[in-house]
């Protein structure tokens, strides 16, 4: 028992290593615990896979697509927007609005998708009000982390400790059970950043690069990518050797460093008789229709290329293939490079997360075009680098690349979560928002949230119902529903939750209480408590908040055991700390969404959201007992 206890206890780091420097992903990780425990026979087979049996899994998928639905009909940006006009242009006022309004939607949908579809919104409400972004982004992502703790379904960790009281023959936290010590929460993380935060908080300049998607000013998107200076509109001339070539012979690419964004071609065929050039005059009048370029894509005389490239090369492509060069003005930019944003194309941007495999590459090692179908029209660093020179810089975490192409390309890159954060919703402008299916939405939530409090049906019925309901009313469809589901996050849980069992059986879940009970347990049970919240809150600022209570929970029921006093505090402390994920941009992926868009650093999360984490310490210790007494 000793040497499974060693080795389980081995597994154990190993993991945690992993987790905290994603060297490999941390689904993979999770299957490779499985694996390994059932291999160094630590676990029969049955009980390795038990966790993709476990209801709390099954609920949180469900959950995934209810929020999809909800995130998808445009429910979540009507009702944050609504919110927000409220707001004003005081800054304070703005703060408070925009912390309840996330953390209100929080508490129904993930809070990442929360950030993710109120981020243009409050950029743009900054700007109109004077402020800097960076005085409202980190509220707003310390508001989703803080709304998560609100009410059961808000966050994964709450589901967990709630099954794992059920499984151990509790009553199971209800609904509205962490509203109370939610609230109290919401309470402090207002008054903190009215009092101290928004002292603490960077006040960068508005003009910084800030990472928000479409819809944007177009006007702005130009002058912060400065994309008339390196876009060209080159025309494909009568005696020019380019004529029925394809763009692949070409060689604009390998050879020119030059990228064919788009390819406009008359309408009419030009008359057969006319052999010179129009004039220009005449030229601007002739209806042309755009197409996307490919690489068979078929060159015609009079065809206009909008490219992009270096002047140089520009003007070496178009002598070698006789071609005319002109360089692109704001308002040609506008109209031919950005504003072609329809049902089938159109530019997004997309953030460099911190364990994306692109960090230390450029866009040219990664074959960026070829592998995503998607250009890169310009790129952001961080911390105001000024110009970046796309070709030869070396992505970083926080980078945020402004592509084009078509929209079904740009959101397959949310299936790569490692790589890429796709900022906003371009799905919302592929499909435009059904206010229809939005209310139909908002039922099927009502109904399900009366279903969830009243406790007619078990959870999981529930859940699995109400995302039945919104394929079967059209809010998605399934294809559309496998998509709103973080099977990482799902198999990351179901995976991690053989680890406790394993922890469990070789003896160490009772000796990490033990110790636990005999450091802290002379100074009562609020002590043991108050270590059990540390121990978890340091641990989520580096890795999964779900994979930490997996760890964590049964710890703390054991403890409470232990000492004889009622498990509910302990593990609501539990789960509470996991969400409170405040001191570093990688402890969750709303902090990590923000960054760019506030111009933030590491520095910035450490100073403003440490004292947090201690307040809402004090804060559980105080109002967990009296909800809960021991």
């Amino acid at each position: 028992m000793i040497y499974d206890a060693w080795l389980v206890l081995g597994i154990l780091a190993v993991a945690i290593v992993l987790f905290v420097t994603e060297l490999v992903r941390v689904d993979v990780v999770a299957m490779g615990v499985v694996v390994v425990l059932i291999l160094t026979g630590i676990l029969t087979p049955s009980e390795a896979i038990s966790g993709f049996s476990n209801s709390a899994v099954i609920v949180i998928g469900a959950l995934f697509v209810v929020g999809g639905a909800i995130s998808q009909t445009g429910l979540a940006g009507m009702i944050g927007r609504r919110v927000l006009r409220i707001a004003g242009t005081d800054q304070r006022k703005l703060m408070v609005v925009l912390f309840l309004a996330v953390a209100f939607l929080s508490s129904f949908m993930s809070n990442t998708g929360t950030v993710a579809v109120l981020l243009p919104a409050v950029v743009i409400l900054a700007r109109t009000a004077n402020i800097s972004p960076s005085k409202l982004l980190i509220p707003m992502a310390y508001g989703s982390l803080v709304g998560g703790a609100m009410t059961l379904i808000g966050t994964p960790p709450n589901l967990i400790v709630s099954d794992l009281l059920l499984e151990t023959g509790y009553e199971p936290f209800t609904f509205f059970s962490f509203t109370p010590m939610g609230l109290v929460l919401v309470l402090v993380g207002i008054v903190y950043m009215l009092v101290i935060g928004r002292r603490l908080l960077p006040d960068r300049d508005t003009q910084s690069p800030r990472n928000v998607v479409i819809p944007e000013p177009k006007e702005e998107i130009i002058d912060r990518y400065q994309l008339p200076n390196n876009i060209f509109r080159l025309r494909v001339r009568l005696w020019s050797r380019l004529i029925d070539k394809t763009l692949a012979e070409a060689h604009f690419g390998d050879q020119y460093n030059i990228t064919v964004l788009e390819i406009l071609r008359r309408e009419e065929p030009r008359p057969a008789l006319r052999l010179v050039r129009p004039k220009t005059n005449e030229n601007q009048e002739i209806k042309r229709r755009s197409f996307i370029p490919e690489a068979d894509s078929v060159l015609e005389a009079d065809d206009i290329l909008i490219v992009q490239g270096d002047a140089h090369n520009v003007g070496r492509v178009a002598a070698e293939w006789a071609l005319g060069v002109q360089a692109a003005t704001e308002a040609n930019v506008t109209e031919e490079a950005v504003s072609r944003i329809n049902n089938e194309v159109g530019v997004a941007e997309i953030l460099i997360p911190n364990r994306s495999h692109l960090i230390g590459k450029t866009v040219v090692n990664t074959r960026f075009g070829a592998k995503y179908n998607l250009t890169v029209l310009g790129i952001l660093a961080p911390g105001g680098k000024g110009d970046v020179n796309i070709r030869e810089h070396k992505l970083e975490f926080g980078d945020t690349l402004l592509v084009q192409g078509r929209w079904e390309d740009i959101i397959a890159l949310r299936e790569d979560r490692r790589d890429f954060v796709v900022l906003g919703q371009p799905e919302a402008t592929l499909r435009n928002p059904d206010r229809s299916k939005a209310i139909m939405a908002l039922g099927v939530l009502a109904v399900m949230i009366v279903f969830m409090v009243t406790g007619w049906l078990p959870l999981v019925a529930v859940a699995l119902a109400a995302s039945l309901a919104m394929v079967l009313t059209g809010c998605l469809t399934m294809d559309d529903a496998y998509t709103a589901i973080d099977w990482k996050s799902l198999i990351l849980i179901a995976g991690m939750i053989p680890m406790s069992i394993a922890l469990e059986k070789v003896g160490l879940i009772n000796l990490a209480a033990n110790g636990l009970t005999e450091f802290f347990g002379p100074y009562g049970p609020t002590a043991v408590m108050a270590g059990l919240f540390l121990l978890t809150s340091l641990f989520t600022q580096f890795i999964s908040n779900t994979a930490t209570t997996v760890v964590v929970a049964p710890v703390a029921l054991t403890a409470a055991t232990s000492l004889g006093v009622s498990p509910y505090a302990f593990l609501m402390a539990v789960a509470i700390a996991a969400s409170m994920a405040f001191a570093t941009p990688v402890a969750s992926p709303s902090n990590t969404l923000v960054m760019g868009a506030g111009n933030y650093r590491f520095g910035d999360y450490i100073k403003v959201g440490t004292p947090l984490i201690f307040l809402t310490l004090i804060a559980t210790l105080i109002v967990l007992p009296l909800l809960f007494p021991f």
